[in-house]
């Protein structure tokens, strides 16, 4: 933990990830990850009982705090990292954007690990082209309609309520786009498909038939969605580097122990200079990444906007993170592509980090963009 002595952090920040750091070493260890479900609701209940939760949760967000936590969180376990952040995520625009009757009734909720947030925006024809989604939400008496898809939406099957975007028409492209609160179970909304992936956690493919939600639903002002998904994945994209950082981390980690432990033509394999090449090349890769992820960090909570340094922190961490972690596996030879080994898990862990949240590609795109504004 020695990066949290460098001089974006305050004594606070460094209380609380050594605070957390030791809680992960007491308590996830005994997570059972079979049932992934289950997996992911119990560790929702654990960090809101230890109050970790009402860190990711309310209007004013501490990102270095956020980005600390799931660094922590990803050394430890994936899965946990992800349970935290999609109550986060999940929230995010209710804590930016939500009356204060939105706030009260699922806030607290979120906070204490009692309900199961969720962020609904992609679809099947509207992945990175955000402003091509087609979901609808038409006015019809005293609220809307929703019909529609959304696809690949972590938590999809076991949230509770669901932030959701759709369209509503006021104008062409992203300026007509609203978002909308819809708790799960409501007539017309089913979880049409569950999704499995490589590293599995709870997604899933949701489909709107004829879905009435109230007036109240609507959150923050009608056309304006696309702009509040942007301010939220705004505050969470520097934290998905922070998780990237922390699966490069224990990679490292592993790397270190299996370099000084792996008996080898006489030796160790981290007698080889290839070897100490690899692990230089990794360690400056992560020191990289963790100053990326803490500059943009700290200027966000100075009130800066940082849409250029969050996305030079996503990819930079993601990135090298799939390098750092391929280096890992590497040095384990066979024992690298075993299922159940740690480095096993993190090569799959990291790999859709590159994608959510804005791909990698999105990510040179908004850089070179705002380079050349």
């Amino acid at each position: 933990m020695n990066h949290t002595e460098w001089p974006f952090f305050e004594d606070r920040h460094r209380e609380l990830a050594a605070r957390l750091n030791d809680w992960c070493g007491e308590h996830l260890a005994h997570v059972d990850h079979a049932d992934v479900d289950g997996a992911c609701r119990t560790l929702v209940k654990q960090l809101g009982d230890g109050g970790w939760l009402h860190h990711a949760v309310g209007e004013r967000i501490d990102t270095r705090a956020i980005c600390l936590l799931r660094e922590t969180l990803a050394r430890h376990d994936g899965l946990a990292d992800f349970a935290f952040a999609m109550q986060g995520l999940g929230s995010g625009a209710i804590s930016l954007d939500g009356t204060p009757a939105q706030r009260e009734r699922y806030l607290p909720r979120v906070a204490r690990g009692e309900a199961l947030a969720a962020f609904a925006l992609t679809e099947p024809e509207a992945g990175s082209d955000v402003a091509a989604m087609q979901c609808s939400a038409t006015v019809e008496g005293d609220g809307y309609v929703l019909n529609g898809e959304k696809t690949f939406i972590s938590n999809g099957g076991i949230a509770d309520f669901y932030v959701l975007f759709a369209r509503t028409g006021e104008a062409p492209g992203s300026r007509g786009i609203s978002a909308f609160i819809v708790d799960a179970g409501m007539p017309g909304f089913e979880i049409a498909e569950r999704i499995e992936v490589i590293a599995p956690h709870p997604l899933a493919r949701l489909k709107f038939t004829n879905c009435r939600v109230p007036k109240s639903a609507l959150l923050g002002a009608p056309g304006q969605g696309f702009k509040l998904a942007m301010r939220t994945l705004d505050i969470f994209r520097t934290s998905v580097a922070a998780a990237a950082l922390g699966f490069a981390r224990r990679a490292l980690d592993e790397g270190l122990k299996q370099a000084k432990g792996r008996k080898m033509f006489g030796g160790t394999l981290a007698d080889m200079p290839l070897t100490q090449a690899k692990l230089a090349d990794m360690a400056c890769t992560v020191d990289g990444a963790a100053l990326l992820v803490y500059r943009a960090a700290w200027q966000r909570d100075q009130g800066r906007n940082v849409t250029r340094e969050a996305a030079m922190a996503k990819l930079m961490a993601t990135e090298g993170a799939q390098q750092v972690i391929d280096a890992a596996v590497q040095m384990h030879g066979g024992r690298g592509v075993r299922s159940g080994e740690v480095v096993e898990s993190l090569y799959r862990e990291i790999r859709a980090l590159r994608i959510y949240e804005g791909a990698s590609e999105v990510q040179q795109l908004i850089i070179g963009k705002d380079l050349l504004r």
